[in-house]
């Protein structure tokens, strides 16, 4: 994938820089799912502002 297909799915919410969960996993190619299921098992790793639901 190259940059500006990336720069494309980055969007601004409320002044933030957000990228949806299903363009993430594209990025990573992984179901949605099995990100999601990742960054639960390993919270600990990941910022408080990583996420927001």
């Amino acid at each position: 994938m190259d940059l500006e297909s990336i720069n494309k799915k980055i969007y601004e919410i409320r002044d933030l820089k957000v990228m949806l969960d299903y363009d993430l996993a594209e990025l990573y190619e992984v179901e949605t799912r099995v990100l999601k299921q990742a960054v639960k098992r390993n919270i600990e790793r990941f910022t408080p502002d990583f996420m927001f639901e």
